[in-house]
């Protein structure tokens, strides 16, 4: 079998042994959106990691009986809640079998309820579009 490869790089040959030639037509069908969904993705878990990099440079500076002020402790205190939501949706995400097809469930109706699971920096991605 030729291995096919799309223009994300993706070999869905993958799929298509284990029988889901239906899943993998999507992919390809739906390349742009995969595309976009997978470079958000990956932009949002970076500005992230830098968030988390500039919390942790806060909390040294705390530890070392420094003055902070009080953007810096509105900005850690954000950052903490973040890593929360982060564990908050990673933990079952990784133990819970299935758990990847509730999530986008389980954000909309959060949504829906006022309450925001997502770590800020996806929730500022969205406000650019």
């Amino acid at each position: 079998m030729a291995k096919k490869e799309d223009d994300f790089g993706m070999d869905v040959s993958i799929f298509e042994k284990s029988g889901k030639t239906a899943f993998s037509q999507k992919l390809i069908d739906h390349k742009e959106k995969v595309n976009n969904a997978f470079s958000d993705l990956l932009v949002n878990i970076k500005q992230e990691a830098i968030e988390t990099q500039d919390a942790s440079k806060i909390l040294v500076k705390y530890i070392k009986a420094e003055n902070i002020s009080k953007e810096e402790e509105k900005e850690f205190r954000t950052q903490v809640y973040d890593l929360l939501k982060v564990l908050g949706i990673g933990v079952p995400f990784a133990l819970i079998p299935g758990a990847s097809l509730l999530m986008p469930f389980l954000i909309k109706m959060a949504k829906k309820k006022g309450m925001e699971i997502l770590p800020t920096a996806f929730n500022k991605s969205k406000e650019k579009d």
